[in-house]
């Protein structure tokens, strides 16, 4: 790798301007899910016991640049105390005062960094003051690295940077599944709209064995295919789009998967009645909701064959059983193979952790992203700036 670890800085003594991602859901004036502010005690606690004292830069909503009380930081100490068993200090404003102020094992928080305009502008000058803070710059936020911010980028060249634990996780993770895995791979992309993922799909064909198409964007890849797809989500303008991504799929050597029977239903319900039919034979006034037994078994198989997985999205209406038991059954065959040392298995974005999570299988598979767009971002080949950065420096 050629980043810097945390293992590769000398920290003692040192304020260390952390760059993490606490952007986390918040009810009735607490935060609901602590899922990413345990990803970063790792990072925390180890510039601790390097001597490093730790000062937090994050950011919380869409302020855009205003001061917007509500979406004030300092909602996710009481969070952050809990998860790390210290009191956090916290920087409304004035920020070098208070980080002069710190003494050793001290933790600061400083306010939303998105109430400055000059932060999602990549302002030199704020860039420089966040710099000047700091001895040491170490960037967690893997889900603000697809962003050119002046905390994630800009402030990245004025210090010597390195990664934070949860980074390093990621990027270790993500050049594992495509930057130089074992062979074969089989990539999973589901959801709803081909429209959402033309750039992933383009890009997966020229790198993997095996692309598993589900959900409703299959619809459209099915009708491209001449099929009949009745009331189903279907994005028929974008039919030539996909006979040319199915023909490039061809020369590159890539075996598209496609379902060959499918769960329909004439309404999208809990409790609607259903049916397995071939894809060939959708009945009219019905609509797909979800892939078959047989299309199961085959991606099952393609796992199987398989040694490394990479997977973003549903094979279905997972929100709504049963038609989440084609993603279920075949997250859970993911999850032995996993277990059982022979696949590599990463997966990220919003609805294919809830789909993991809702088949009991997230801690088995061997790496899950929480990163969303910066996820989707590095599966679609596009250089993320945040980790260029970390690079450069």
């Amino acid at each position: 790798m050629s980043w810097k670890t945390l293992d590769d800085m000398d920290l003692d003594g040192k304020i260390v301007l952390t760059r993490v991602d606490i952007n986390v859901p918040v009810h009735d004036g607490k935060v609901s899910d602590d899922t990413r502010i345990q990803r970063i005690v790792p990072t925390i606690r180890d510039i601790l016991s390097k001597g490093g004292k730790p000062v937090l830069v994050a950011h919380f909503g869409r302020p855009k640049g205003k001061v917007v009380p509500e979406m004030s930081l300092e909602v996710t100490r009481p969070a952050l105390e809990a998860a790390l068993g210290k009191s956090v200090g916290f920087a409304r404003e004035d920020f070098k005062q208070a980080v002069d102020a710190m003494a050793s094992g001290d933790v600061l928080l400083l306010e939303n960094i998105r109430f400055f305009p000059g932060e999602e502008k990549n302002d030199p000058a704020l860039a420089q003051d966040l710099a000047d803070l700091a001895d040491v710059y170490c960037n967690d936020a893997f889900s603000a690295a697809h962003r050119a911010h002046a905390s994630t980028e800009g402030v990245a060249h004025l210090l010597p940077s390195c990664a934070g634990r949860s980074m390093e996780a990621e990027l270790r993770a993500l050049d594992a599944a495509l930057g130089d895995p074992a062979r074969p791979v089989v990539a999973v992309v589901g959801g709803a709209k081909v429209s959402t993922k033309l750039d992933l799909l383009s890009h997966l064909i020229e790198k993997v064995d095996m692309l598993v198409i589900g959900g409703g964007m299959a619809n459209t890849f099915l009708a491209a295919d001449g099929l009949d797809v009745a009331k189903s989500l279907c994005e028929h303008d974008l039919a030539g789009t996909a006979r040319e991504i199915m023909a490039k799929a061809g020369t590159t050597g890539c075996e598209i998967i496609l379902p060959s029977d499918v769960v329909v239903a004439e309404e999208f319900a809990a409790g609607a009645d259903h049916t397995t039919v071939a894809a060939t034979a959708v009945p009219s006034g019905t609509m797909i909701l979800d892939a078959g037994a047989d299309t199961v078994a085959r991606i099952t198989d393609a796992f199987e064959k398989a040694r490394t997985l990479i997977w973003n999205g549903p094979l279905g209406a997972f929100e709504i059983p049963p038609f989440d038991h084609a993603t279920v059954a075949a997250a859970q065959a993911a999850a032995r193979l996993t277990e059982a040392g022979k696949l590599v298995s990463v997966a990220g974005g919003g609805d294919t952790v809830s789909a993991l999570n809702q088949a009991h299988v997230a801690e088995q598979f061997t790496y899950i992203s929480t990163a969303g767009g910066a996820f989707l971002e590095w599966m679609e080949g596009k250089t993320l700036p945040g980790v260029a950065a970390l690079h450069a420096s």
